[in-house]
């Protein structure tokens, strides 16, 4: 299932079609008005003209890197310093992934500029009443249906946890692999059983995913909202949503083919289960509306905020004032 590397690949992640063999850049399809993802592996990506281009076995191929919001380089990818130079000036995130976009090891600077939707994220958070908003939607979200108004937080993460022993019994059932619970240790993964290996390895991919779709939108992937207090607490958040559909089915069927390259069998099928399902796509939906975006719950202040580059001061009484300015009666010279 994995990629051949001998082969030079490059996709383009899209809602409506497959990739092809022969990718069209110039065509390449949207996941919204302003948001775009393309994956390359095995070539080299330099400077060309006033953009940059792929160089690889069938040649040249100009990347169209201002209307690009997230350049995604694979295994075998090289990257000149004045290719990243123009992707930086083109307002295009730079993430260094792993196969077929599966894990996140690294990220450069993205199309978002302004803090708007971080600080709209951290308002949310910081408010008790909105964050409870926030953590019954995403609850609600994971079990497709309408819970009752007066349910309590804890009553909900019972309603979660009976759903997730619910998946992972009925997976067992269907693939014959014995489950006796979730169960590792962070400091020796070895000495976890085999569907807890290929557990962890799954959700690792799936966390990979959220974390560039994340930085990519200008979130913040620290200010979760069920988790807490960790630098990964959101994309653990938004990785939720999808645990119980694509990473515990995965983690199941790679075990009942055996236990031979187990970690690497369970990437690949990641990547596959992801590509097909299209994550990516979902995933931005899903966070605006998560995140109360798609219902105008930004404030006057978020929306008052753009996306330019020239950065303002606080003050408790004004607002935003001019930035750059000597505010000193008297200044000294």
């Amino acid at each position: 299932m994995g990629s051949d590397p001998a082969k030079p690949t490059a996709s383009a992640f899209s809602p409506l079609r497959p990739p092809r063999s022969r990718l069209d850049l110039q065509l390449l399809p949207k996941i919204r008005d302003s948001v775009s993802y393309l994956y390359v592996e095995h070539c080299r990506i330099d400077q060309h003209e006033l953009a940059v281009a792929i160089h690889d076995a069938r040649g040249l191929t100009p990347i169209p890197c201002a209307s690009l919001a997230l350049l995604m380089l694979g295994p075998g990818t090289t990257v000149t310093h004045a290719a990243i130079r123009t992707l930086a000036e083109c307002g295009c995130l730079v993430a260094w992934t792993g196969e077929q976009g599966v894990r996140f090891y690294a990220q450069g600077l993205g199309e978002t500029r302004g803090a708007r939707h971080m600080l709209h994220q951290a308002r949310l958070c910081a408010l008790p009443r909105l964050r409870l908003r926030v953590v019954k939607r995403m609850y609600q979200m994971r079990f497709k249906e309408q819970l009752e108004p007066d349910l309590t937080l804890q009553q909900i993460r019972g309603k979660e946890g009976v759903r997730v022993r619910a998946a992972y019994a009925e997976m067992s059932r269907a693939t014959g692999v014995p489950w006796e619970g979730r169960n590792y240790d962070r400091r020796d993964w070895g000495r976890s059983d085999p569907v807890n290996r290929a557990l962890s390895a799954a959700n690792s991919c799936l966390y990979g995913v959220c974390h560039a779709a994340i930085v990519s939108l200008g979130y913040s992937p620290a200010l979760g909202f069920i988790h807490t207090g960790h630098m990964l607490s959101f994309v653990w958040d938004i990785a939720d949503l999808y645990k119980v559909e694509m990473t515990i089915p995965v983690a199941f069927a790679a075990v009942a083919d055996g236990e031979t390259n187990l970690e690497t069998r369970v990437r690949h099928l990641c990547r596959d289960v992801f590509h097909h399902q299209r994550l990516l796509n979902r995933i931005v939906p899903d966070i605006e509306h998560a995140l109360m975006v798609d219902e105008g719950a930004l404030s006057e202040e978020d929306q008052a905020l753009d996306e330019a580059e020239e950065p303002g001061l606080w003050d408790p009484i004004a607002g935003e004032v001019e930035y750059g300015q000597n505010y000193a009666e008297d200044p000294v010279e």
